[in-house]
């Protein structure tokens, strides 16, 4: 028996002929209405960062032009009650468990970047041993996918305690470790996209150090 991670209800664990020849089906760790709850980002969205809602550049991707940065930026799910309420409990209450919630959106997502190196966004250290964990490489290492971890962090103030303008005009907070080596694609994975600062950031930095291409991906936006 397996239980909503979500809401903790009895999961229904139907599986096909083929499933049980392949034994590839994965076991669901969120009942359909508490995944339902999750909104994906629609058709008509910011053609640069996947802001939903509109069809062409938003306002925070035209900042970013006028400062000469790039934005080619991908996510997965609108940043709506439920995700709030999701990561509440994931990221700031630190319920690891539920790093496993999005491992079949995030897998099928992040296959498509196989010519790419999957870079997570790190946290500070005094936010692992806070948290005891990365909430983006958490993600990751659920998915089975390789990943590198080339860059650290050293703390600053939250982003999430940020008014919108200081997101944009935040100061450096990222360095490339020592003695590692650089890969020449890389895409940039976080948690949630705001305005972009922290990506840019990280970007930057890695630029600097002689990376080639550079692309950025987030499950919610």
């Amino acid at each position: 028996m397996n239980n909503c991670l979500l809401c903790e209800s009895l999961l229904d664990e139907k599986l096909t002929f083929c499933d049980l020849l392949n034994l590839k089906k994965p076991k669901a760790k969120a009942c359909d209405a508490c995944f339902d709850k999750f909104q994906r980002i629609s058709e008509q969205h910011c053609p640069k960062c996947y802001r939903d809602g509109i069809d062409e550049i938003c306002i925070d991707c035209d900042v970013w032009t006028k400062k000469g940065k790039e934005v080619c930026h991908k996510s997965c799910f609108v940043y709506n009650e439920a995700m709030k309420n999701f990561f509440s409990q994931y990221k700031f209450q630190g319920d690891y468990a539920l790093s496993s919630v999005f491992t079949e959106v995030l897998h099928q997502e992040l296959k498509n970047y196989s010519d790419y190196t999957l870079v997570p966004i790190p946290v500070s250290v005094e936010k692992y041993q806070a948290r005891g964990f990365n909430q983006v490489t958490a993600f990751l290492e659920c998915t089975k996918l390789k990943f590198k971890e080339i860059l650290e962090k050293y703390d600053t103030i939250a982003q999430s305690s940020k008014m919108r303008e200081e997101r944009l005009q935040s100061q450096q907070c990222f360095k490339v470790k020592d003695k590692v080596t650089l890969p020449a694609k890389v895409l940039l994975i976080d948690d949630i996209y705001t305005t972009g600062a922290t990506l840019q950031l990280a970007k930057d930095i890695l630029v600097e150090a002689g990376v080639k291409e550079i692309l950025t991906f987030s499950l919610a936006r």
